[in-house]
């Protein structure tokens, strides 16, 4: 005799039952699903898409072929540019230039915040924070002739005011590599701190003000009060905006490396880096191969040291971490 499949009404009635659950909340999220949409096709053609681009880094590209019929030459791209003396300069530079920058910008992003939070009179706070914003707000373009007109030779400010006032020779800035590890520093610095700022302000902001008072009643000075209070209730953030700089350290601020030093080429050994080494082997060389092996080395890299950077931060606080 054949087996009779029995039904039960109670499952029955239950899978109906989840069924209209879920496509009630289907229907009552739906609206946010339609706001996420734009932002989703936009990541999808912006930042995936291209990634099929990666096969340029292994093919000889020839024009006439496509880059689809181009002939297959493996890691030559990669061999030419890790043996030029170009390869150890553009990645000193990189990681040296973008390290200092993550640690200055952030302990100098700290430091404004917790200053702006003291700032009691709404009008003056409102106006600091605007002024410390507004550098990162000045496209870089503007910042290179800003830059240009401090140290330019013939019309600069320094050469013509400030040196002559300190008995000192004018100095040709864009000859002279020795000068502008500092100078890049310090326009990355005064540029970048304001988006960090703003950041760390809203996460001071939001620490409940009986922390202080506890603090304040048990006799903590104002140094205390930062360093036992602030600091710690507000280093996850300070964490994270570190784990996703370091997810880019191998990616450098194109203006700040070739428009604010003019793209003088003798300063090359200082202000190269691997993004305008690429602009540059593109432009001049056309060497679209070896910029894409670039690119993808900038890439791989770049993915190892957030991994490695989550790795550390989750065996110490694995709330802190990103993933």
């Amino acid at each position: 005799m054949g087996q009779v499949s029995v039904i039960n009404p109670k499952n029955q009635k239950l899978s109906k039952t989840k069924y209209r659950k879920r496509k009630a909340e289907f229907i009552r999220y739906l609206p946010l699903f339609i706001m996420m949409l734009p932002g989703l096709i936009y990541l999808l053609l912006n930042n995936y898409l291209p990634m099929l681009g990666l096969i340029i880094a292994f093919k000889d590209v020839n024009y006439s072929v496509g880059i689809l019929g181009s002939d297959w030459v493996g890691f030559d791209n990669f061999k030419y540019l890790f043996s030029t003396r170009d390869a150890f300069i553009i990645t000193r530079n990189t990681i040296l230039y973008n390290g200092l920058f993550i640690i200055l910008n952030t302990i100098f992003a700290v430091a404004a915040a917790i200053m702006l939070n003291e700032i009691k009179n709404k009008f003056a706070a409102r106006f600091y924070q605007s002024a410390i914003l507004l550098p990162f707000l000045i496209s870089m373009v503007i910042v290179s002739y800003l830059a240009n007109a401090f140290l330019s030779t013939e019309v600069g400010f320094l050469n013509n005011t400030i040196l002559p006032l300190l008995g000192r020779e004018e100095v040709s800035w864009y000859t002279e590599a020795s000068y502008w590890p500092y100078i890049l520093t310090f326009v990355s610095t005064w540029k970048g701190v304001g988006f960090l700022c703003v950041i760390y302000l809203a996460a001071i902001v939001g620490i409940d003000g009986e922390y202080y008072e506890a603090a304040t009643l048990d006799g903590a000075n104002k140094w205390q009060q930062i360093r036992f209070i602030t600091i710690p209730l507000i280093l996850p953030i300070i964490i994270m905006m570190t784990l996703l700089a370091i997810g880019r350290i191998f990616y450098s601020d194109f203006g700040l490396f070739f428009q604010v030093p003019m793209n003088s080429g003798a300063i090359y050994d200082t202000t190269n880096v691997i993004d305008t080494y690429v602009y540059r082997g593109l432009i001049q060389l056309g060497d679209i191969g070896m910029s894409a092996a670039a690119g993808l080395y900038q890439s791989i890299v770049g993915f190892i040291l957030v991994l490695l950077s989550n790795w550390a931060v989750r065996v110490r606080d694995k709330d802190s971490a990103l993933f």
